[in-house]
């Protein structure tokens, strides 16, 4: 296998844009990400494309890459479309690095899009809650529910009542505190005001995230990732190649997707596997990172990531974000771009903007929300849930 490097990112700001098409968005990533590289786009050779919902919210099925990718005059080429939840558009890139890793194609673009609004917010919280066993679907909302069953997945979308259960089983057995989520919240929000990018761009307190409406007990509205539209698009090629357009590549040490299974209790998570797969493949441990974009659907999202991802020991995730470790100032910053809670989630665009996030912060280039001397990233990446995890997750670490 070849070695492959990013060498261009670009993303839109998140947030809600319902006089923008899936096209608009698309292209302005695109842009930025061939722009960056310094690549033109006729010498794209393959492109992988990530969204989860459009065929639900605009209509567009089976050829949405193709669609948009003919609107920014690029055609000809394999266009592989990928939908996996909220996984979508990194397993886009886990098949780009694989392009490229296997000697198949040498500059390969990764796309992610996807536009959640609609004017009919129903629609909107039903696409959502169709990354979930839909047979079962009524079983898992009752579940997850239990008595706040009331609004799940028509008020709000029925993934907050699936967090808001982890937390309360996590507050049971650890003693883990509202307080401790808040400031997970709190962080990620002052992070996102750092961020250009970022659809919520006001530094919160812990007191005011408390105070924010409660959606499912004990998660308030700010522990909660917001309904988002947007578009995120990297450039990949072999390390070789990458010294033609750039001489500051980031490197690919690592690409991991997985899916869950049937495990007992006591086993660790999909989350946990993935991770350790991504350790080997890289040849690198949780305590040799220097910066992290993991996936915090909801706050408690991030603090079960801690403890998934090995940055501490399970029940110790409240300890990690008391102790100041995970903020920009910490030992091991984590959501620097404000993550999910702040920079948004619009599903289909969230793994490529990730990934866009941890090549910005190597290269040096992420602004007032630098990490500093950060030479290791990794991202995490969950989509869809079954039998109470995730259906899909993919682990992506990167160096310079």
């Amino acid at each position: 296998m070849r070695q492959v490097a990013v060498i261009g990112a670009g993303m839109t700001r998140f947030g809600k844009h319902l006089e923008r098409s899936l096209k608009d968005l698309a292209r302005e990533a695109i842009e930025a990400a061939l722009g960056s590289a310094g690549v033109d786009k006729a010498k794209l050779e393959a492109a992988t494309v990530g969204n989860a919902v459009a065929g639900l919210i605009t209509g567009q099925e089976c050829i949405r890459g193709q669609v948009v990718l003919r609107a920014c005059g690029i055609g000809g080429i394999p266009v592989i479309n990928t939908e996996n939840a909220c996984a979508s558009s990194s397993t886009a890139f886990h098949l780009a690095w694989l392009y490229v890793a296997s000697g198949m194609y040498d500059l390969v673009l990764a796309l992610g899009m996807e536009k959640l609004f609609h004017p009919d917010k129903q629609r909107t919280f039903q696409a959502i809650g169709s990354g979930v066993d839909v047979e079962r679907a009524e079983e898992f909302a009752r579940q997850m529910s239990g008595e706040q069953s009331v609004g799940a997945g028509e008020l709000r979308s029925i993934f907050m009542d699936y967090y808001a259960y982890l937390a309360r089983q996590h507050m049971a057995r650890y003693g883990t505190t509202r307080e401790q989520f808040a400031r997970i919240a709190a962080k990620n929000h002052t992070n996102g005001s750092l961020n250009p990018h970022a659809q919520y761009q006001t530094p919160r307190t812990v007191a005011e995230v408390l105070a924010s409406p409660l959606i499912a007990a004990p998660l308030t509205r700010m522990m909660c990732s917001p309904i988002g539209d947007g578009a995120a698009a990297v450039v990949v090629t072999t390390a070789e190649r990458a010294r033609q357009y750039t001489t500051k590549p980031v490197f690919v040490r690592a690409s991991v997707l997985g899916s869950s299974e049937d495990h007992s209790p006591d086993a660790p998570d999909v989350i946990a596997k993935v991770a350790q797969r991504a350790y080997a493949m890289a040849g690198l441990g949780p305590h040799e990172l220097h910066v992290l974009e993991v996936h915090d659907a909801t706050a408690p999202a991030e603090l079960l990531a801690y403890e998934a991802l090995g940055l501490c020991a399970a029940g110790e995730g409240g300890k990690l974000i008391d102790d100041g470790l995970t903020t920009l100032a910490g030992r091991i910053p984590v959501n620097p771009s404000g993550g999910l809670l702040a920079k948004g989630h619009p599903v289909g665009a969230t793994g490529v903007a990730q990934i866009a996030e941890i090549f910005w912060q190597l290269r040096g280039e992420a602004g007032r929300r630098q990490v500093p001397h950060a030479r290791v990233g990794l991202t995490e990446n969950g989509g869809g849930v079954i039998r109470g995890e995730n259906a899909a997750v993919a682990v992506h670490i990167f160096t310079v």
